[in-house]
C-alpha cells in the first residue's frame, strides 16, 4: 500500500472515529473524509469522477496508484464513514440538512458498490442499478415493443424493415456537418434565453461546445467549476436535426451545466457542503442529473413550442425542407414509445442472457436503431453498464415527482420552479417517489 495515498488519509479516519467517542462528528468534517475517498478511488477508474472543483490539496497525487487494487482499505474506509455518518441523529434535523444526511448516505451505499465492482463483484442488472443509482427500472415485455413498433410500421408502409424505412424517412432531417455549430448554437442561445427567464444563474456562468468523434456517448458536459462547463458532441453518426435542441437543453440549459452550476452556487459556494464539490458518475447524483436534463427538455420547450421553433428556425439554419416536418414529429412521437427498449436490451446483456450481437438485434428490431447505432449502444452498455436507466426512468421519475407537486403543463412558472428547487437541493432518486 502507497503510505503516501492512504497513510493520511487513514489517520484522518482514525481521528475522526477517536473523536466519535466524545463527540458527534460534524457532517462537514464527513463530507471532506467523503471527496477525499472518492478522489482516490478514481484513480482506479478513469471515468468515476465526473467533476471535482474543491481544494486542490484534498486531490492525490495521479501517479500514488498502487499496482493492486487496495480493496480492504477502501472497504474499511466507507464503512468508518458510514458509521460515522449514522452516528448523527437524523431525527434532529430538518429541510436541506435532512436532505443532505439521506444524499450522503445513498452517495456512501454507491461507493461501497463500485469497490466491490472495481474488486471483481458480479451483480444483476438491477442489483447494480439499485445500489448505484438508487433505483430500479421496471420491466416492458417484448409483446409491448412489438406493438409499438406495429404503429410505426403503419405510419410508414413499404418494403424493407421497420429499422430500413424509419432509417430513410430521416435521412431528410439531418443536419449538415458544415450547418451543425450554426444550427446547436441557435438551439443553445434560444434555450438558455427560455432558461434565464426563471432561473438566475451567475453572471459569468458560460460553457464552450467542442466537436469530438469516436466516443461511446452523443454528447457529454465537463463541468469546470466555478460556472464554467465543456461541452463536448459527438459527429461519429449524423445528428437530427431535434437533436439540437435536445443537446442544447441536455448538457447546457436548463440541464447538466445549470445542474452543476446551481449545486456549486447553492450547496458548495452558500452552505459549504464539500461533498458536492465531487460528482462521482456511478452514483444516485447521475439519475437526478439525467433524469433532469432529459425532462428540463420539456421544461423549456413545452408542448408546440418546440416544434415551432425547430421548423421557423433550425430548419433554415440546416438547409432543410420543413414541408414534411409534421409527419417527422408525429413518427417521433411513436419512437419516443420504445425508449425503454435500451433498459431491456441491457438487462439482457449484462445478465448474461444474451449476447453482444442479440444485444444488437433487439435494438435493431425494438429500439429501431441502425446497425451503427446499436453497436455504439453496446460499447455504452460495455463501458457505463446500468448507467442506461438514468435517462429513461430518471425523466420519468423526475417528471412524475414535478407534475405530482403541481408542476403540470398548464402551470409552467410552479414547474420551472419546482424544476429549479430540484436543482438546487440535495434530492435522491428513492426520494422522489
Amino acid at each position: 500500500m502507497s503510505y503516501k495515498l492512504f497513510g493520511f488519509f487513514a489517520i484522518s479516519l482514525i481521528f475522526l472515529i477517536s473523536c466519535s467517542k466524545q463527540n458527534e462528528v460534524g457532517m462537514d468534517t464527513i463530507a471532506e473524509a467523503y471527496v477525499k475517498l472518492v478522489l482516490n478511488i478514481g484513480l482506479y477508474d478513469a471515468d468515476y469522477v465526473d467533476a471535482y472543483y474543491g481544494p486542490e490539496e484534498w486531490r492525490p497525487e495521479e501517479n500514488s496508484a498502487e499496482a493492486d487494487f487496495p480493496y480492504e482499505s477502501l472497504k474499511k474506509d466507507v464503512t468508518d464513514l458510514t458509521k460515522l455518518l449514522n452516528k448523527t441523529d437524523s431525527k434532529t434535523l430538518s429541510g436541506g440538512e435532512k436532505l443532505r444526511f439521506t444524499s450522503l448516505a445513498k452517495q456512501l451505499t454507491a461507493v461501497d458498490a463500485k469497490i466491490e465492482l472495481l474488486n471483481g463483484a458480479k451483480l444483476t442488472f438491477d442489483e447494480e442499478s439499485n445500489v448505484l443509482y438508487d433505483a430500479v427500472a421496471p420491466s416492458n415485455s417484448e409483446e409491448y415493443f412489438q406493438n409499438v413498433v406495429k404503429e410505426l410500421e403503419a405510419k410508414l408502409p413499404g418494403r424493407g424493415s421497420i429499422t430500413d424505412r424509419l432509417t430513410e424517412f430521416k435521412k431528410q432531417f439531418i443536419i449538415p456537418k458544415d450547418r451543425l455549430d450554426a444550427v446547436f448554437q441557435a438551439a443553445i442561445s434560444e434555450a438558455r434565453k427560455r432558461t434565464l427567464k426563471y432561473i438566475e444563474l451567475p453572471e459569468d456562468e458560460s460553457f464552450i461546445v467542442e466537436y469530438v468523434t469516436n466516443k461511446a456517448w452523443s454528447g457529454y458536459n465537463w463541468y469546470q467549476g466555478s460556472s464554467h462547463s465543456i461541452i463536448q458532441l459527438n459527429t461519429d453518426l449524423p445528428m437530427y436535426i431535434d437533436r439540437a435542441i435536445d443537446l442544447a437543453c441536455h448538457e447546457g440549459y436548463p440541464g447538466h451545466h445549470v445542474f452543476n452550476v446551481l449545486l456549486e452556487k447553492n450547496l458548495v459556494r452558500s452552505r459549504g457542503w464539500m461533498e458536492f464539490s465531487v460528482y462521482p458518475l456511478f452514483s444516485p447524483q447521475s439519475l437526478i442529473a439525467e433524469g433532469s436534463a432529459n425532462y428540463g427538455i420539456d421544461v423549456a420547450f413545452p408542448g408546440d413550442e418546440r416544434v415551432e421553433f425547430e421548423r421557423n428556425v433550425l430548419f433554415e439554419l440546416a438547409g432543410l425542407d420543413a414541408d414534411n416536418a409534421d409527419e417527422y414529429y408525429e413518427v417521433l412521437a411513436l419512437t419516443q414509445k420504445l425508449g425503454y427498449a435500451s433498459n431491456e436490451a441491457a438487462r439482457q446483456y449484462l445478465d448474461g442472457k444474451i449476447n453482444a450481437e442479440e444485444a444488437a438485434q433487439w435494438l435493431t428490431q425494438y429500439a429501431l436503431s441502425t446497425p451503427d447505432r446499436a453497436q455504439k449502444s453496446i460499447s455504452f452498455m460495455d463501458k457505463y453498464r446500468s448507467y442506461v436507466i438514468n435517462y429513461n426512468l430518471g425523466q420519468t421519475m423526475v417528471k412524475d415527482f414535478i407534475e405530482r407537486n403541481g408542476g403540470t403543463a398548464d402551470q409552467p412558472e410552479k414547474r420551472w420552479q419546482l424544476f429549479s428547487e430540484l436543482l438546487s437541493e440535495p434530492h435522491t432518486p428513492s426520494g422522489l417517489k
